[in-house]
């Protein structure tokens, strides 16, 4: 009988049946962990939704502090077919009157013709400089501004189509197109920059030296100042010219058409001309764009209020609670959140320092409402002050002094600005007056270390008309090899005495003889002077050692001005007036959106809480499970040995039963 193992074999029993019912009753506390953990993880997704509703309304806030979203101008011109117009937000709204009295020109010329774009001819080296003709005095004077440029012909690109191809390709200021007038194919040339100081100057250097001046390369000679035959052996055909304007009647000239700098924040793109009538120019405050950054922070304010009010409410019509109904998390945020929009701007420029003097007010919900007919009136009324109500904005009491930026670390405040330092550029003088005289392979190589970069360039030979014109050439072929460095020159002469300064601030910026100078630094620079580097601003603000680069300030990390940052243009050293920096209302809500998404925040800090109490729970499931598996098995062990009790019981019984049958007399 010991050896029954199939559980109801000796006695019928159905332990399988018993085991599993006891089993049943058993597991009951394991399901009320199960449905415990249940919640922990909803909860934990509700923070997933609210962690997503917080990074969403960060954005929204970052984009409304954007100071330039309520300095937004409208700009219309009288008749666009004049000019167009377009505004920053330093423009000042205003009427203006313009008249268009010329459009700005790119100089072309042209050569010979020619019967094929085929045809050689020559090779050699076409140099070409920029500037100005004047016509009455028979002078080019270089454009300062801009580089030298050269391209090299040999025998692969000899053609006429090769040369407009190797001019191209260079990109070097100029287009050069072949064009067929009927007579023949010409190489036409076109200074890419409009404006009469733009003008061209081509000399020639031909390949094999024994060309005239009206063959070979020296056919696309152009000097402005010589005679036809005799270096001046392309056609003009549209002369280098500046757009000339009047505003308000009063005459402006510029180099472009694309003029940014004759109103303040107004950029005009002239046309046509309209010498005779003038054309007006609208300029006023952008309403809509105001009214929708101010209405996009009100609808992220009350989207991310409502996914806070939907998970802690309770519902008493439908006895429905949310998910983390009764969360001190989230109503700490909620109340934070609402301290922010109620609280008064201590640092508000003008009269506007609070959120219901643009019609932005609380409902009894705890959303927000905006009133429109207020904040009209508000941009209307005080259109200068809103940018300071919304965005990290700051102002400066010294002229030289220029407000960069600031940070959402930057706390509002009035900060007294203390220099110690003026930024500089970093120089070389020349010891006497240089030499007016360039000779190729004497003197004409000029080696330089400009803010670290070597730079070497090859002087034009000849005998200057004056320091002025030296300069000028330096100048141009030095900015030409630091084209793609960042860096540039300005070449200046005093009494004779050259002066190089880098355009750049700061400790970075320097100017070095390289490798000895180069065959023209005695003459250009009269002896063996050292340059002089640039230095970094220094100073103080509010007391606390800023960060100097080239003419910025920086306000030092884990202080009230971290971040803040202004551009000193010059001045004295000393006291300097005082920085004031505001944080409008969408920058300090953004900060405090920040703040509940960080590592250390209260979000991080929930979840992390909640992940570790599932943890704990799902190690209570499995040791549950685990005791789960003892009882089950003692369960069946006691009523397999109970069945199988039962069947030798019955056996016993049958057993006896039937010795009781046959015993004497049982019949009786």
């Amino acid at each position: 009988m010991a050896s029954l193992s199939s559980p109801g074999v000796g006695s019928n029993l159905d332990v399988n049946s018993i085991v599993t019912q006891l089993m049943a009753l058993e597991r009951q506390p394991l399901q009320t962990i199960m449905r415990k953990e249940a919640g922990l993880q909803a909860q934990l997704s509700a923070y997933g939704n609210v962690k997503g509703a917080v990074a969403t309304f960060q954005s929204a806030m970052q984009a409304v502090g954007n100071a330039a979203r309520f300095r937004a101008l409208s700009v219309k011109s009288g008749d666009a077919t004049v000019f167009t117009a377009s505004g920053t937000n330093s423009a000042v709204p205003g009427n203006y009157a313009i008249k268009v009295t010329q459009l700005a020109a790119n100089q072309s010329v042209s050569s010979s013709a020619f019967t094929n774009t085929t045809d050689m001819v020559g090779t050699g080296t076409l140099s070409i400089q920029f500037g100005t003709y004047d016509s009455g005095g028979n002078t080019f004077t270089l454009n300062g501004a801009k580089a030298a440029q050269s391209v090299s012909i040999d025998g692969s690109n000899n053609s006429l189509g090769g040369i407009r191809d190797a001019i191209n390709t260079a990109q070097i200021g100029v287009t050069a197109t072949s064009v067929n007038d009927g007579t023949g194919n010409r190489l036409a040339l076109t200074s890419d920059d409009s404006g009469a100081a733009n003008g061209l100057k081509i000399t020639v250097t031909d390949g094999d030296g024994t060309h005239t001046n009206l063959s070979g390369l020296s056919q696309l000679a152009y000097d402005p100042t010589a005679t036809a035959g005799a270096g001046k052996n392309l056609t003009e055909n549209q002369a280098a010219q500046n757009a000339k304007i009047k505003v308000n009647g009063i005459d402006i000239e510029k180099t472009s058409n694309t003029i940014t700098d004759a109103i303040e924040g107004i950029t005009l793109n002239l046309l046509k001309e309209s010498p005779s009538t003038a054309v007006s120019l609208a300029v006023s405050r952008d309403t809509s764009a105001v009214s929708a950054a101010v209405k996009e922070m009100v609808d992220a304010y009350n989207t991310l209020n409502k996914t806070l009010t939907d998970l802690t409410k309770y519902d008493a019509a439908t006895k429905q609670s949310g998910l983390l109904n009764g969360d001190a998390t989230l109503r700490s945020m909620q109340i934070s959140l609402r301290r922010v929009v109620g609280n008064v701007l201590g640092t508000a420029s003008g009269s506007l320092n609070s959120l219901t003097q643009v019609g932005v007010n609380f409902q009894t919900d705890g959303s927000l409402k905006l009133d429109s007919t207020k904040l009209n009136n508000a941009i209307t009324n005080n259109a200068g002050n809103l940018a300071g109500l919304f965005a990290a904005t700051g102002s400066v009491t010294d002229g030289l002094v220029k407000f960069e930026a600031s940070t959402s670390n930057t706390q509002a405040g009035n900060y007294a600005l203390n220099i110690t330092q003026i930024a500089t550029r970093g120089n070389r003088v020349g010891d006497a007056a240089a030499g007016l005289t360039i000779t190729a392979g004497v003197n004409d190589q000029l080696a330089l270390n400009i803010d670290g970069n070597e730079t070497n360039v090859s002087l034009a030979a000849g005998v200057y008309a004056s320091a002025d014109a030296l300069a000028a050439e330096v100048q141009t072929k030095l900015n030409g090899a630091l084209t793609n460095t960042g860096s540039a020159v300005t070449v200046s002469q005093a009494a004779g005495v050259l002066t190089i300064t880098s355009n750049r601030y700061g400790s970075t910026s320097s100017v070095a003889l390289s490798g000895g100078g180069g065959t023209a630094a005695t003459s250009l620079f009269g002896g063996g002077t050292s340059g002089t580097a640039g230095v970094d601003v220094a100073g103080s603000i509010n007391g606390f050692t800023a960060t100097g680069s080239g003419q910025y300030l920086t306000g030092p990390s884990g202080t009230s001005v971290e971040g803040l940052r202004v551009q000193v243009l010059g001045g004295s050293t000393g006291a300097r007036g005082t920085v004031t920096a505001n944080q409008g209302y969408a920058v300090q809500l953004g900060k405090l959106a920040a703040d509940f998404l960080t590592t250390q925040g209260p979000l991080a800090s929930r979840t992390e809480g909640l992940n570790a109490r599932i943890k704990l729970n799902q190690k209570q499931q499995a040791a549950f499970s685990d005791r789960m598996i003892g009882i089950e098995r003692r369960y069946r062990a006691q009523f397999t040995a109970l069945d199988q009790m039962i069947g030798r019981m019955n056996q016993t019984s049958s057993y006896l039963t039937q010795q009781l049958a046959n015993l004497p007399g049982a019949g009786s």
